[in-house]
């Protein structure tokens, strides 16, 4: 029961790859019974290949022709092999049968990775949309009740507990909380909200319970905006694609025009035979069907996305392998890009008189009692804290600001400048200086105090990827000399990030619908711009761009389904080799095109003048789409 369960879910899923599948199976064995000479079994498995496989082009051909009264190439491909078929019948040169059915698969698998592509969109959009929970608990006459999202109304208030996420934006009317927006703004440490601050639905409370009050509609939050942002762009075609689609058109007009003309003038001018001149015709129909050319780029992109995958790049399509190659501008996000997105104790100063371990192991003893990731960067940065301090009394945290205890009878302080200020400790003006160009370089810097003395400064920042600067380097020497960082962190974290890996064009502080107009913007100055980011705010700006690439580890799942490009081992140099292989397939392609018109260009001329035969001209026609494909099998080599 296993398989059949299987078929069917394949059938419901992917019914365009089903169709492929069929269609191949039924080709083989009609090409086996021809071999065997088992004419009957041909003559009944071919036609099924023939309407499995072409069904689909079949439809959507002459539905343009009548809808649209436009000719494309999936009609021209149907009018090609039902000709090779009638002539192969009437010739009883069967084998002709079997190259119109080559024809129609090749479409066949076409269309399934068209299909497939797709249905990745549409579950992106899906994973935006479970974002945010589908109810909320809203406070409605001194009670709790579940409201589904949809229904909220301005002025509803929103009870939302530790750990959960946060169903709308909101101004908060009560509580404080640690809030992780990281999916929304791209801020890599989570920031503290309290009384009078707005927060953004789907992000992640802390450990607060939070009251909210709805001030604009559910459907106008910031997270609804990304979905419809990702929506917009990827339903955009580029100008590439619209010139390929009115090509194949004009291809088609082209080529039935000529093969009408070809059936029917000859016999009128010059009095040739009706038998010579349909035999014409057909022969150059099939000789100038677009096998060779479609065979000159597909087998090339395929080749290319395992080459990749071989090197843990992801390219979902062809189409993005070809794009790669042809960028200017490559924008990077910041946290979780060319960071790692964990905060971490980066550097030290203890006082006069004090050592580092002491201002890290006493910090490290009040910390761990707080949940605040600062708190717990702290602790991790000193794990052997409890074999030199005693246990702390007296603990009591101040939310936003710090936390207190004694140590000793001696009360001991951690927190931000203002709160160490206010407990009135012997103030220490070098360490000030020096925590000033901390926080100016984008660092947070925590205070720690004992007995009334400042024992030190701790300094906390997100870390960067050891790759980072090399990667960046690499791709300068490349030949992309425009290297921009989009990050929704603040403006001095960001530009000292730039100048670690070495960037030097910097945007900060901006907002997921800003990115994408940043994107936007890079596009019109420089044409084929990349985005390489990892988070929900970096969505629609991957979705804008030529070509998005994810972080494939530390990426969201919407990133990663939004994304073109995905690299799953999160190793930034693996960009420059996306490029490398993106520059190499342009060429093998454009070799394979050169080759293929010619040779299509080679066979006209010789049914003009007579001289070539419907089996020469399918040997040639078929060996030409053999050797443009042997030609794209190249780029399997690493």
């Amino acid at each position: 029961m296993l398989y059949p369960y299987r078929f069917r879910q394949l059938a419901d899923d992917h019914p365009e790859a089903l169709a492929a599948i069929l269609c191949a199976l039924f080709l083989a064995l009609g090409w086996l019974a021809l071999q065997w000479q088992w004419l009957g079994l041909a003559l009944l498995s071919l036609p099924i290949a023939y309407g499995v496989g072409g069904y689909e082009s079949a439809r959507e051909g002459l539905t343009t022709l009548f809808q649209e009264r436009e000719l494309d190439v999936d009609l021209l491909m149907i009018v090609a092999a039902l000709g090779a078929a009638g002539l192969g019948l009437w010739r009883k040169e069967y084998f002709l049968i079997v190259d119109g059915a080559v024809l129609i698969l090749i479409f066949a698998i076409s269309g399934a990775l068209e299909s497939y592509a797709m249905q990745r969109t549409e579950r992106s959009i899906r994973s935006l949309m479970s974002l945010t929970p589908d109810t909320a608990r809203v406070w409605r006459s001194e009670r709790e009740e579940q409201v589904v999202i949809d229904q909220l109304n301005i002025g509803d208030v929103i009870l939302v507990k530790p750990g959960e996420l946060i169903p709308t934006d909101g101004v908060i009317l009560d509580g404080y909380s640690t809030i992780n927006q990281a999916a929304i703004t791209g801020e890599s440490i989570p920031v503290d909200r309290t009384i009078g601050e707005a927060v953004f639905g789907g992000t992640l409370n802390g450990n607060g319970a939070l009251k909210l009050k709805v001030h604009q509609p559910p459907e106008s939050s910031l997270i609804q905006r990304v979905i419809r942002l990702v929506e917009q762009a990827q339903t955009e075609k580029p100008a590439s694609q619209q010139f390929i689609e009115r090509f194949e058109r004009g291809y088609a007009k082209v080529i039935v025009l000529v093969g009408v003309l070809l059936a029917l003038l000859p016999p009128i001018l010059w009095n040739w035979d009706w038998e010579t001149t349909i035999y014409r015709a057909l022969i150059f129909l099939v000789v100038a069907s677009p096998c060779a050319l479609m065979a000159a780029i597909m087998p090339t992109l395929l080749s290319g996305i395992a080459n990749g995958a071989k090197q843990g790049i992801l390219f979902k399509n062809g189409a993005q392998l070809e794009l790669i190659g042809q960028v200017r501008a490559i924008a990077l996000d910041k946290t979780g890009t060319l960071t790692t997105g964990q905060p971490a104790v980066c550097q030290v100063i203890p006082a006069m008189g004090h050592t580092k371990t002491e201002v890290l192991q006493i910090a490290a003893a009040l910390e761990s009692h707080s949940e605040h990731p600062i708190g717990q960067a702290i602790v991790a940065a000193a794990p052997d804290w409890q074999e030199h301090v005693p246990s702390l009394q007296n603990i009591q945290a101040y939310p936003g600001q710090g936390i207190t205890g004694y140590l000793n009878d001696q009360a001991v302080v951690v927190g931000q400048i203002a709160f160490v200020q206010s407990l009135d400790f012997k103030w220490n003006m070098d360490l000030q200086a020096q925590a000033t160009t901390l926080q100016q370089a984008g660092k947070t810097v925590i205070w720690v105090a004992q007995a009334q003395q400042i024992l030190g400064v701790i300094a906390i920042a997100d870390q960067v990827r050891s790759d980072a600067a090399r990667a960046i380097g690499r791709l300068k020497k490349l030949g992309i000399e425009h290297l921009i960082l989009l990050t929704g962190d603040n403006q001095e974290t960001a530009k000292s990030v730039a100048d670690e890996v070495g960037i030097t064009e910097v945007y900060a502080e901006l907002l997921p619908e800003e990115k994408l107009q940043k994107i936007q913007q890079l596009q019109q100055r420089y044409g084929s711009v990349a985005m390489v980011g990892d988070g929900i705010n970096d969505a629609p700006a991957l979705a804008q761009a030529t070509v998005g690439i994810a972080m494939g580890i530390a990426g969201s799942d919407v990133a990663l389904e939004t994304a073109d490009i995905v690299l799953m081992n999160d190793r930034l140099e693996k960009i420059t080799a996306a490029v490398k292989l993106g520059r190499r397939s342009q060429a093998i392609v454009k070799q394979n095109i050169v080759f293929a018109l010619s040779f299509i260009v080679l066979l006209l001329i010789a049914n003009f003048a007579g001289n070539i035969t419907l089996p020469l001209g399918v040997i040639g026609h078929e060996g030409s789409t053999v050797l443009v494909t042997l030609s794209g099998l190249r780029l399997l080599r690493t």
